[in-house]
């Protein structure tokens, strides 16, 4: 069987784009609503947590421990999420991740004190572990290099979408119902697109609404299917991976963006309820905007990386200023406590939110740039989503506790803006050519 499968398209099919289906583009949008509701459980405490005073009265100190419980579980399980991703493939790996953390956050409405509360977010972060790494894998399978930072940037905007809808609909629902109802629905939604999930998807070469036209464009464009791998390439050893130093800073580089994107995921709304007064009608509406603009912003960042690489600039020039501009842009979230009007921070924190997604697509193109060969992409992901989101472990505690400390998220903020600068440079200065690691001698079987 050749590398196209059953399917073999012609010379003059492939010069005509009327002939070519376009079902990845069907495929990276799936995603997308995944990630979506991915974020919106995980988003969904956050807003809701404000408003659960009478049920839960905790410290900023212990909400900070709560919403670290969540990354403690779904950090620590991106190294072995990475190779599930590898091992298994998209379909099984996003289907049942999905059913697992759906679960869970059902569960969470069952919540009574502290303890409870921890346990339902440890366990959701356990079942929401693979999905990043699937996602990069199904972009590294369906799309060619020349289309890659833009089918990133929608599948990336999900969490985008999630953390923005949950301010709506959690308050919503709140105002209402209850908060336990929140995660009562949320969950059946992450039920009902697993089973969708499941039903749609296949690799290019095994998928009936492909046809040959479009399986030869996406293979021949550079995309990592098993059909494009060095044979010795392929057997490099998943712990090898740690002695590239392309690898060692993807792993810090994503570390100091989480850092400040992890305050929009969890203490952006106490932020504006506590600091900037706002009530329930005031954050279900304005606290959308920064969302709004991340992801209309990753939009963009996303199709005009891509043009430049049609257009013949190195990839490795559109990755690093594509991700090193992001995160300084990001760098301004530390003015925003110390501007006097709430509409003044709004702005701010648009324009770093913003950024920072413009960041994440570049360096969430990164694991199909790099890898050896397509059996390394969830893996390269999941390693560098596991340093990432040691930022969700320590940034949640770190603002909890100086908030309690001062008073307000002047110092937190400060932080969160020094250390994207320090990721930027990161990029910049650290990182050398983007391309596929060279394996330099033949390696075992493991």
């Amino acid at each position: 069987m050749t590398a196209l499968g059953s399917k073999v398209a012609s010379t003059s099919s492939l010069k005509n784009p009327r002939t070519m289906t376009r079902k990845r583009w069907v495929i990276i949008w799936l995603a997308f609503i995944g990630l979506s509701i991915n974020y919106l459980d995980r988003s969904s405490l956050s807003v809701a947590l404000p408003f659960m005073g009478k049920d839960f009265e905790l410290t900023a100190t212990q909400q900070g421990l709560i919403f670290a419980a969540f990354f403690w579980a779904y950090d620590f399980c991106q190294l072995a999420a990475g190779w599930y991703v590898d091992k298994v493939g998209p379909r099984r790996s996003f289907s049942l991740a999905a059913v697992w953390w759906s679960i869970f956050t059902m569960v969470t409405a069952a919540a009574t004190n502290f303890w409870s509360l921890f346990a339902a977010r440890f366990l959701l972060g356990v079942g929401e572990s693979p999905a990043p790494s699937t996602a990069a894998k199904v972009v590294a399978t369906w799309f060619p290099v020349r289309e890659r930072a833009f089918a990133t940037s929608i599948w990336d905007s999900g969490s985008r979408v999630g953390a923005v809808i949950a301010l709506p609909i959690v308050t919503l629902i709140v105002a209402l119902t209850s908060w336990h109802a929140v995660f009562i629905i949320i969950g059946v939604a992450g039920i009902i697109w697993a089973a969708v999930w499941w039903k749609v998807y296949r690799s290019p070469q095994e998928h009936p609404g492909a046809n040959a036209a479009e399986v030869a464009y996406i293979e021949e464009g550079g995309a990592r299917g098993e059909g494009s791998d060095d044979a010795n390439a392929a057997k490099l050893p998943w712990r090898s991976l740690f002695k590239y130093r392309t690898i060692l800073s993807m792993m810090f580089g994503f570390f100091c963006l989480n850092s400040a994107i992890y305050f929009f995921i969890t203490f952006f709304p106490s932020y504006l309820v506590k600091e900037r007064g706002f009530d329930l009608l005031k954050l279900g509406f304005f606290g959308a905007i920064p969302g709004i603009c991340a992801v209309l912003c990753g939009w963009l960042g996303g199709y005009l990386a891509d043009r430049a690489v049609r257009s013949g600039v190195p990839v490795t020039k559109v990755r690093k200023a594509t991700i090193a501009g992001g995160l300084i842009g990001g760098s301004v979230i530390m003015f925003a406590a110390l501007v006097p009007e709430a509409w003044m921070a709004l702005a701010l924190l648009s324009v770093a939110y913003s950024s920072l997604t413009v960041a994440a697509t570049g360096i969430w193109s990164l694991p199909a740039d790099v890898a050896p060969s397509s059996r390394h992409v969830g893996s390269i992901g999941g390693l560098q989503n596991f340093a990432s989101n040691l930022a969700g472990i320590f940034t949640p505690i770190l603002i909890g506790v100086l908030v309690d400390q001062t008073g307000s998220f002047v110092a937190p903020l400060a932080v969160i803006g020094a250390v994207s600068l320090v990721g930027a440079a990161n990029y910049l200065f650290v990182m050398g050519k983007i391309e596929p690691l060279k394996v330099k001698e033949p390696a075992a079987v493991v």
